[in-house]
């Protein structure tokens, strides 16, 4: 549940609640199969989310769907647009949780909340069901208690095999007066029973994520004021759960989301922050149990555009290919920078160059990568929100300018991409008409130079994803 931040006129929730790596990755805990039906080994991840941007130009309360064969690189499926969107409640979701139940077919969960009203009431989460995330039937609202002068933010479920029930967390306000984890107890995702204090240690706590049976221990994530702290218990019962690990942050951050590594030991701990509004970070360690955590190099993943509040759920290759097909990649990609990996190209005042995600307008970074308007075996650069503007280069500084249709244009427009010059799996591009000169950025300012050292050799590197 990420506010939106000041200077909008959106409060924040703290205000309104007086707050006193490079391998495959999978949800682990609470989105991993018990001992229910079988399914094929899981080998890549879906991402949902909802989306908000710095001037809420890309505010959007649907569930989003992105998928990745690492966990670290993701590709929004449907165009970054919604696959679903409620119709019931408030009219819009925030905080998307995907669950595989025993049976193998998934579950989502929902806030019942549209925008950043978190004033809003509300008894009640989105749930649809769905086999394979292709279709999503079932659509209702469903009770998780009788608070009715609070909220219930941010559900995630989890298999308690103990009681052979689900386990929904959330976030409510009880009569201690401050936010506390709640559970409520399900079979079927359309009524629930025992609603009951989750975790509470005496303040405010919000977005409870809950990683289930690590060698025998449970540890659930939280934020507590503007930062990610964890929770651990031997047991699955209420109130057993006691504070452990070292606070993490990065401004402030919260909806903390547990992954563990599919072909190794290692687990990150992702969060969203809201100053600015809708950053992701990630963190890794070698060891729950440690309860530390290092940052990870923004160069090692990229969030879906203007993503929020992710849950992040292991799946099939076939699954994976599937929503693939059905769903379809974005038309359009972005470009990271490699030495300023929080940076990306954008055009502003049609001029080119690198800034910090995130900005508003959001397309000024979307680029359609054509065949080169000089060489089709080059690439030019077509802005998605002035189409018939291109980048190119003039007098050495890289600009956006409508198509004259001329050759000298299409020359300025063409770049050959090869291999990045600081990374070979990321990318350069060298002009087509001033081969000696690649696209660089300089001051974060795009032009074409000669590229000799280190230095601009990393200016000259990009990684093209979405």
């Amino acid at each position: 549940m990420t506010p939106h931040p000041q200077p909008h006129p959106h409060p924040s929730r703290r205000t309104l609640l007086g707050l006193a790596a490079t391998v495959p990755l999978a949800a682990t805990g609470a989105l991993t199969l018990g001992s229910g039906t079988a399914h094929a080994a899981d080998s890549a991840y879906v991402m949902a989310y909802f989306t908000e941007s710095t001037t809420m130009l890309e505010a959007n309360y649907g569930l989003h769907l992105a998928v990745s064969t690492d966990g670290l690189r993701w590709t929004p499926l449907n165009q970054n647009a919604p696959v679903v969107t409620p119709t019931g409640g408030a009219g819009g979701l925030r905080d998307p949780f995907v669950l595989r139940k025993q049976d193998g077919t998934f579950v989502v969960l929902a806030t019942d909340l549209s925008g950043t009203d978190w004033s809003r009431t509300s008894v009640y989460i989105h749930v649809w069901d769905s086999a394979d995330l292709r279709t999503f039937t079932g659509y209702r609202l469903l009770k998780l208690h009788d608070m009715t002068t609070t909220h219930s933010w941010a559900p995630e479920a989890y298999w308690d095999a103990g009681r052979g029930q689900y386990g929904i967390l959330y976030s409510s306000v009880n009569s201690s007066g401050h936010n506390v984890i709640m559970v409520s107890y399900t079979t079927d995702f359309r009524t629930t029973v025992s609603p009951q204090v989750f975790f509470d240690p005496g303040y405010d706590v919000i977005d409870g994520n809950l990683t289930v049976g690590v060698n025998g221990v449970n540890h659930l994530y939280y934020k507590r004021d503007q930062t990610l702290v964890g929770a651990r218990s031997v047991s699955l019962a209420p109130g057993s759960f006691t504070p452990f690990s070292t606070p993490v942050a990065h401004g402030g951050t919260e909806a903390p989301t547990v992954v563990k590594s599919l072909t190794n030991g290692g687990y990150y701990l992702w969060g969203d922050t809201y100053t600015p509004n809708g950053v992701f970070y990630v963190w890794q360690s070698a060891d729950l149990a440690s309860g530390t955590w290092t940052p990870v190099d923004q160069r090692l993943y990229t969030q879906p555009l203007n993503s929020k509040h992710c849950g992040i759920h292991p799946i099939t290759s076939t699954e994976y290919t599937h929503l693939l097909a059905h769903w379809g990649a974005p038309a359009w990609n972005r470009l990271k920078s490699y030495n300023f990996p929080d940076r990306y190209v954008r055009h502003s005042g049609f001029a080119g160059r690198i800034d910090a995600y995130p900005f508003d307008p959001f397309p000024d970074s979307q680029w359609k990568l054509v065949p080169g308007l000089a060489d089709s075996a080059g690439v030019s650069f077509q802005s998605v929100n002035y189409p018939t503007r291109y980048l190119r280069h003039y007098d050495y500084a890289v600009r956006l300018d409508v198509n004259d249709g001329t050759s000298a244009y299409a020359g300025d427009a063409t770049f050959y991409r090869t291999a990045g010059l600081a990374d070979a799996s990321w990318s350069s591009f060298r002009s087509y008409n001033n081969p000696t000169r690649y696209l660089r950025h300089y001051g974060y300012a795009l032009r074409i130079d000669p590229v000799s050292t280190a230095t601009e050799r990393q200016d000259a590197t990009f990684q093209v994803g979405h």
